[in-house]
């Protein structure tokens, strides 16, 4: 009896249907786990995501040039407390107001770097005086 379903384990042989429907069920289970947990993306999300990875650092950058431009400012010290002293969610438009954030031929000001900008200029004064903000990297 025991003998009986190794036998007919032994003697099975697959169709060929049976191997094609085994190859496209082993195909869709890879596709379902790489796009689930595996971090596979189509081009589309890529895309997307090499946009906003792109506008997010134009707007790092700006942020760090508005810094220093505010900072460099002849009424920087003055601009600063009129800064601290405002609502957080005002911040950012007193920067975008001050063109801090807007460069050269530029209408509009660089999206997401009057935030980042007030945001560096907070941090920069937090010890007391007010002092240039660092940026990382190599100068």
């Amino acid at each position: 009896m025991s003998n009986s379903p190794m036998k007919a384990w032994s003697e099975y042989k697959p169709s060929k249907t049976v191997g094609l429907w085994s190859c496209v069920g082993a195909a869709v289970a890879t596709m379902v786990v790489g796009f689930s947990a595996g971090g596979w993306v189509t081009a589309t999300t890529a895309q997307e995501q090499a946009e906003a990875s792109t506008h997010a650092a134009v707007a790092q950058l700006a942020a760090g040039i508005c810094a220093h431009r505010f900072m460099a400012a002849p009424d920087a010290e003055a601009a600063l407390a009129a800064l601290k002293s405002a609502d957080s969610w005002k911040r950012d438009t007193m920067i975008e107001k001050g063109g801090w954030v807007t460069f050269a031929d530029a209408q509009a000001p660089v999206d997401g770097a009057a935030d980042l900008c007030a945001s560096k200029l907070m941090e920069s004064t937090t010890a007391g005086t007010p002092t240039v903000p660092r940026t990382t990297g190599a100068s």
